[in-house]
């Protein structure tokens, strides 16, 4: 009831930041949601791992034909027992597979806790890079409506020239080109600006989102880039001691070495015990004289001696170990790329940002200004124009991949 609770009420703010994002992604997406309710499974799991076998209790009632019970005094025709056995609870308890049982179902659920920490680190990424891609769009946008009102001025202007002679009609249908190339630009855009928003929404579990809701925070773009980071050792011890993925197959290892020890265990027979009174009749002479009986029972380990499932344990411990290993493999590989993709961008951006995005700025500027007064033609408009237009996305998208790499590095030390 937490879980649906939490959807239907699930709303986002009219300016989306990314720590709105990835707060409410924490509180509400559906994977995570997910996560914990494996959670719970596993803390079921554990709980019945460690539940004794309830003792079961028997009784009967019988009759005796062709007997007379009033030949001898105390004699009865009646015959009744009752008894109460233990299916092997104490023999379990005392042979330690309750114990190990228990440290399996303890071990799966660390586990599930780290898997669950691990699917917020890989998750968070997955929102974070979506906010990137809604907040690139969102910026490729107002570059196209900028764009396509510079060329919708140009297209206006040489109307006018045309009517008084200045240009020639094919320098106006090439300005009419141009504005309308620019108008599909801008369609195009949007529509891909409403698919990020409503992969955003759904990340964040919100149901029947609008994506004319809300609008990603503009900022997003305009921060300072952050100064370099630690060196790739410290880097990469970090990740070794705090990425969720190690720590979950840890957890796995060792469920794995308790599942084995508790195969090796259950070669050890399991004890039956159980207690019976029964009677029919009382006297020296009766059929059956009160009489208590105790009992043991226990399968002969002679056949079968748990081989398989030793085998199968084994296995899967060393599967669990090699996996280990591959796991950590991976982590030191994903902070070397993260962490050189991280400075390659930086590179791109600084360079894009201190001079190339400002000198087509200027550029573009220029020859607006002379082709409005005649100084400069159509065509070294247009170029101008396409030139801005191109180097402005190239800043969106290296800036855009930059905050991915930053982010890309924090999941691949640990950090959510």
């Amino acid at each position: 009831m937490h879980f649906v609770a939490a959807l239907a009420v699930a709303v986002l703010p009219p300016l989306l930041t990314m720590d709105d994002a990835v707060r409410i992604f924490r509180e509400r997406g559906f994977d995570l949601l997910i996560a914990e309710a494996q959670i719970a499974a596993a803390e079921g799991d554990a709980t019945a791992a460690g539940a004794f076998a309830n003792p079961q209790l028997s009784a009967s009632a019988g009759r005796s034909f062709d007997y007379d019970p009033r030949a001898c005094p105390g004699c009865s025709a009646t015959a009744w027992s009752i008894g109460l056995t233990d299916p092997s609870a104490l023999s379990d308890l005392i042979s330690g597979k309750r114990g190990l049982r228990v440290e399996v179902a303890r071990a799966a659920l660390a586990a599930a806790k780290r898997s669950r920490d691990d699917a917020l680190r890989t998750l968070s990424l997955t929102v974070r890079q979506a906010v990137l891609d809604g907040a690139l769009q969102q910026s490729q946008l107002a570059l196209a409506r900028e764009l396509a009102e510079s060329t919708e001025r140009t297209r206006a202007l040489d109307e006018r020239r045309l009517r008084s002679g200045a240009v020639s009609e094919a320098e106006l249908a090439r300005a009419e080109v141009a504005a309308l190339q620019a108008q599909q630009v801008v369609d195009l855009t949007e529509q891909a600006l409403i698919a990020a928003r409503l992969q955003i929404a759904f990340l964040l579990g919100v149901r029947d989102p609008a994506p004319e809701e809300f609008t990603i925070d503009p900022a997003l773009f305009d921060r300072a880039l952050p100064e370099a980071g630690p060196s790739i050792d410290v880097l990469g011890r970090e990740a070794l001691e705090n990425r969720p993925d190690l720590l979950a197959a840890a957890a796995q290892e060792a469920r794995a070495q308790a599942a084995l020890a508790l195969a090796r265990r259950q070669r050890v027979p399991d004890v039956a015990l159980s207690a019976q009174y029964a009677q029919e009749g009382s006297g020296q002479n009766a059929l059956q004289p009160p009489t208590l009986t105790f009992g043991a029972q226990l399968p002969l380990p002679i056949f079968y001696r748990q081989s398989g499932e030793i085998a199968r344990a084994e296995a899967d411990l060393r599967a669990q170990r090699i996996q280990q290993e591959k796991l950590r493999a991976q982590a030191l590989i994903d902070v070397q790329q993260a962490s050189a993709a991280v400075e390659a961008n930086r590179r791109l951006v600084q360079r894009l940002r201190t001079r190339l995005l400002g000198r087509a700025r200027r550029v573009r500027d220029l020859v607006q200004v002379q082709y409005e007064k005649g100084a400069a033609s159509l065509l070294e408009l247009l170029d101008a124009q396409r030139t801005w237009a191109q180097v402005h996305a190239d800043y969106l998208r290296d800036l855009r991949d930059f905050w991915l790499s930053v982010f890309r590095l924090d999941a691949a030390v640990g950090r959510t």
